[in-house]
């Protein structure tokens, strides 16, 4: 949304007691941004502080996803959740790193854990979180691709071990060659440099799509 010059001028003349009061309205409004704003004028929390509390989180809420499973259809859907806390901690702190780093993180512990699960489940059944979790994994090289190089360094441990746990999930891996996903690429931290063309060909094809699978 754009505003005209002529509101923008006529804002800034406001009493600041009016301001303050507008302001506490909107950030009533939107969390995302109080949050934000409380983290970067009053927070003394770094951003990797943040990211370690969001690792320790990720750590122990996929080991419940375990100990609590129910089926692979709410298995999904805490993997959703949790995605959802990771996109909130970025917009809150700007933590480009973070968005690469914790969701390789959640989707490794996901399949560490629940690994046994998922492959337990009926074709049919494993269809809609089989796909999910292949988007999931090539959105993890997509936003690694973005990063400095200097970064990949410190993801190669996870990257490995991400690849040998979708090795070690045989349906898992009949989708992953399907969808046209190397987990080479994982195994030895060598993400191709077309990698989000690569992604972006496999979406238009809907091979991401359980319809198709």
């Amino acid at each position: 949304m754009t505003f005209e010059k002529d509101f923008k001028e006529a804002l800034s003349f406001l009493p600041d007691k009016e301001k303050d009061k507008l302001i506490l309205r909107l950030l009533k409004k939107d969390k995302i941004l109080a949050k934000r704003l409380h983290f970067e004028m009053v927070s003394s929390t770094s951003v990797e502080d943040k990211r370690s509390q969001m690792e320790e989180s990720i750590k122990e809420r996929t080991k419940l996803f375990d100990k609590e499973f129910y089926s692979v259809g709410y298995l999904n859907m805490d993997i959703r959740f949790l995605s959802g806390d990771i996109t909130e901690h970025v917009k809150v702190t700007k933590d480009k790193f973070g968005e690469a780093s914790l969701n390789l993180l959640l989707l490794k512990e996901v399949l560490k854990h629940n690994n046994p699960h998922i492959i337990k489940a009926p074709p049919r059944k494993f269809k809609k979180i089989g796909v999910a979790l292949i988007a999931r994994a090539y959105k993890i090289l997509v936003l690694i691709d973005k990063l400095d190089q200097d970064y990949l360094l410190e993801l190669e441990e996870n990257l490995e071990e991400l690849g040998r746990l979708i090795v070690e999930n045989p349906p898992l891996m009949k989708m992953a060659i399907f969808c046209g996903l190397d987990v080479n690429w994982f195994i030895r931290a060598e993400i191709p440099e077309n990698i989000s063309e690569i992604y972006k060909h496999v979406r238009a094809e809907g091979y991401l799509s359980a319809k198709n699978y």
